[in-house]
C-alpha cells in the first residue's frame, strides 16, 4: 500500500473557496484506479497549509497512472488558483493505521463531588 501526502499551501484569503473547490474534483479522485481512500486535513497552526493524503493501490496507479489522466489535469485545473505557492508531493509506504492499546483518558478521571 503507498500513500501520496500533497502539502497543499493555500492563499489565507481563499481558504473556504479552496474547501468548495476540492468538493467539486474530489470525484474525479474517487474513480481513479487503484484509489483507495483520502483524507483532507487543515493545518492547526497553520491553517492555510492543507495536507491531502491518498491511498493508492501501489505507486504506479498514482503516477504515472491518475497523474498523467484527464481526470488529474481537471482535478488541478479545479485547484490551482487557490495555491500560494508549488504543492510539495511524496509517497510512503505502509500498512494501514493500528490501533494502540491504551484506556480512555477520561474513563481514569475522578471526580471529587461526594456531598
Amino acid at each position: 500500500m503507498i500513500y501520496e501526502i500533497a502539502v497543499l499551501p493555500v492563499h489565507k484569503e481563499q481558504i473556504e473557496q479552496f474547501q468548495r473547490a476540492f468538493a467539486n474534483v474530489e470525484p474525479l479522485l474517487r474513480r481513479a484506479e487503484g484509489y483507495g481512500g483520502h483524507m483532507l486535513a487543515q493545518g492547526i497552526e497553520t491553517p492555510e497549509q492543507f495536507n491531502l493524503i491518498v491511498r493508492w493501490r501501489s505507486l504506479e496507479d498514482h503516477t504515472p497512472g491518475f497523474e498523467a489522466s484527464e481526470d488529474h489535469r481537471i482535478f488541478m485545473l479545479g485547484l490551482e488558483e487557490y495555491f500560494s505557492e508549488e504543492p510539495t508531493v511524496y509517497h510512503i509506504e505502509g500498512a494501514a493505521f493500528t490501533a494502540g492499546d491504551h484506556e480512555d483518558p477520561d474513563s481514569t478521571l475522578h471526580s471529587n463531588t461526594d456531598s
